[in-house]
C-alpha cells in the first residue's frame, strides 16, 4: 500500500513540530508539505524554523520549502495536520474542509461542533463514523469529501481513557471531579510559562481549561445521533463534571486526581475497577496501526506511581497510568492517572487517528 501524503498546518509552532517528529519516520506517511504563515512561507523549513525539540531536525525536512496556510497548496496531500493556534485555526481548517481536504486539528476552534467528531483515539474512535458517512453522503451527493476531527484538550485525553472502559462495562458515571497537575510543556514555548514563574512554584490556574475538561468530557462520553451525523453530548443533567487545574514544573506528561460515582446503585469493587482498566483493548490494537498501545491502560499497584518521570514514555506515550485506585469516602472511587500530554494528549493523538482512518480506508 502505498504510503499517505501528509501535510502540517503551523509547521514552526511546537505542535506543529511534534506532528514533524512523528511523521518523519513513519511508515505510513510521506510528508510533502509545511504551511506557516506568510513571515515564513518561502523559506527553507531550517531557516523559518525555531526549533526546540529534544531531537534534531529530521534530515529530510530541513530543506523543505514552507508554503502559506492555504488549501490551494496542499491538494497534493490525502490528510492535513493542524497545529496551529486557535487564534487562526478555525477560518483556515475550514477552507481546507470546504476544499476537499481532510483536517486533524490539534485547536479548540472546532470541538463544540456537534457535526465534528472530538477524538481520543484509544477511547472514542467510533466517533469517526462521522467522517465516514460524510465521505458516504458527499459521494452520493456528488460534493466535496472534506472533514475536520479535533483532537480533545490535552488534560481531557488523560481523564477520559480510564472512564471510558468503566462506563462501558459498570454503567454511566454520575458525578466526576478532578484535579490536575499539569506539564508547562503543555502551554507552548511562545509565550509559554516563564521559568521564574513555575520554579519553586504552582500556578493554581490555567486559562479556559477548567471549562473545557468539563465540556470535553460530555462530548467525548457522548453517542452518535441517530441519523448518524452528530454527536450528542451528555447531559449536564446526567453528569456532573468538577475540574481544577494546575500547572506545575514538570516539563511533560500530566498527572490527575480522579474521583467518580457511577449512576448505578451496584457498585463494583476495587479489582474489578483495576481488572477492567488492565483488560481494556482499544480499537487500534485490534487494527494493529502502526502507534497504537501494546497496553492501553497500565495499572500500576505501586503506591507511590503513576510518576511523569518513570510512566508518562510508556508505549511511546500513546498508553495512559493509573495507580493508587481505591474507595472513595465522598464518591464511590478515586485513582491517579498519568497521560503524555504532547503525544496522547496532542500530536500523537492526531497521528494514532490517521492511522485508524488509513486502517479504515477512510483516507
Amino acid at each position: 500500500m502505498a504510503k499517505t501524503k501528509a501535510g502540517v498546518l503551523g509547521a514552526t509552532g511546537s505542535v506543529g513540530q511534534r506532528f514533524i517528529l512523528l511523521l518523519a519516520n513513519h511508515p505510513d506517511f510521506e510528508l510533502v508539505k509545511l504551511g506557516a504563515s506568510s513571515r515564513s512561507a518561502g523559506k527553507k523549513y531550517k531557516d523559518a524554523c525555531n526549533w526546540k525539540q529534544t531531537d534534531i531536525i529530521p534530515e529530510y525536512v530541513e530543506n523543505l520549502v514552507v508554503v502559506e496556510c492555504k488549501s490551494e497548496f496542499f491538494q497534493d496531500c490525502d490528510i492535513v495536520f493542524s497545529g496551529l493556534d486557535a487564534d487562526y485555526a478555525g477560518i483556515i481548517e475550514q477552507e481546507f474542509a470546504d476544499n476537499g481536504l481532510g483536517v486533524i486539528s490539534n485547536a479548540k476552534n472546532h470541538r463544540q461542533d456537534p457535526e465534528v467528531p472530538l477524538v481520543v483515539p484509544i477511547i472514542n474512535p467510533e466517533h469517526l463514523a462521522l467522517v465516514e458517512n460524510k465521505i458516504v453522503k458527499a459521494k452520493e451527493q456528488g460534493t466535496n469529501k472534506g472533514f475536520i476531527v479535533c483532537i480533545s484538550n490535552c488534560s481531557t485525553a488523560g481523564l477520559v481513557a480510564p472512564l471510558k472502559p468503566l462506563v462501558e462495562k459498570f454503567g454511566p458515571l454520575k458525578y466526576l471531579i478532578t484535579t490536575t497537575m499539569q506539564a508547562v510543556s503543555g502551554a507552548g514555548f511562545s509565550p509559554g510559562v516563564g521559568s521564574m514563574d513555575i520554579l519553586d512554584n504552582v500556578i493554581p490556574y490555567i486559562g479556559g481549561e477548567e471549562e473545557k475538561m468539563e465540556w470535553e468530557t460530555k462530548k467525548i462520553l457522548g453517542s452518535i445521533s441517530a441519523d448518524g451525523l452528530t454527536i450528542e453530548n451528555i447531559p449536564e443533567s446526567e453528569l456532573k463534571v468538577s475540574a481544577s487545574c494546575n500547572r506545575v514544573a514538570v516539563i511533560d506528561g500530566h498527572t490527575e486526581c480522579v474521583s467518580f460515582s457511577f449512576k448505578s446503585e451496584e457498585k463494583p469493587s476495587v479489582d474489578e475497577v483495576k481488572q477492567c482498566l488492565k483488560d481494556y483493548q482499544c480499537e487500534a490494537t485490534q487494527l494493529g496501526v502502526t502507534s497504537a498501545p501494546k497496553q492501553t491502560i497500565h495499572v500500576l499497584d505501586q503506591n507511590d506511581r503513576p510518576q511523569p518521570r518513570l510512566d508518562r514514555n510508556r508505549d511511546a506515550g500513546y498508553a495512559v497510568s493509573v495507580g493508587r485506585v481505591r474507595k472513595d469516602t465522598v464518591l464511590d472511587f478515586k485513582m491517579v492517572v498519568l497521560s503524555h500530554n504532547t503525544i496522547i494528549g496532542a500530536a500523537g493523538s492526531g497521528i494514532l487517528i490517521a492511522e485508524i482512518l488509513r486502517a479504515k480506508k477512510l483516507i
